[in-house]
């Protein structure tokens, strides 16, 4: 599965593995992708620091966002993005997503089947291990 810093974690795979909702081996393996310090894109980061919930609870999102490399978008990124919307029908946020893993040659670990469709993207579905 390569090195670790190859992976980009979608906002899905986030919220499973926090409420612990992974099989066990895909909980195992995003651990160690964390640890190994993942990658994640802005709107990832922008999805998750944005679940309404308890103050407390806030900042220990917060401080598990903070582990991540968070990848910003870049000229190249919003490109690909427009491709990817102009061919598929995906919405923004997933696109720009995609796009991050894409321009970053990075595999996305995600378990929404609808990223199956973008052929140029590289993926592992966590619940599929």
């Amino acid at each position: 599965m390569g090195l670790m810093g190859q992976y980009l974690i979608d906002t899905n795979v986030i919220s499973d593995y926090i409420l612990g909702q992974l099989p066990d081996r895909a909980m195992n393996f995003v651990s160690g992708v964390i640890d190994m310090t993942a990658n994640i894109s802005i709107m990832t980061a922008i999805e998750t620091l944005s679940w309404r919930s308890s103050e407390e609870y806030e900042a220990t999102i917060q401080k598990f966002v903070d582990k991540f490399n968070i990848l910003d978008l870049s000229q190249q990124i919003v490109d690909c993005c427009i491709q990817i919307r102009r061919s598929k029908k995906i919405k923004t946020p997933d696109a720009i997503i995609a796009a991050t893993a894409i321009v970053h040659d990075l595999t996305l670990i995600t378990s929404d089947s609808h990223f199956s469709n973008i052929p140029e993207l590289l993926l592992i579905n966590p619940r599929g291990m």
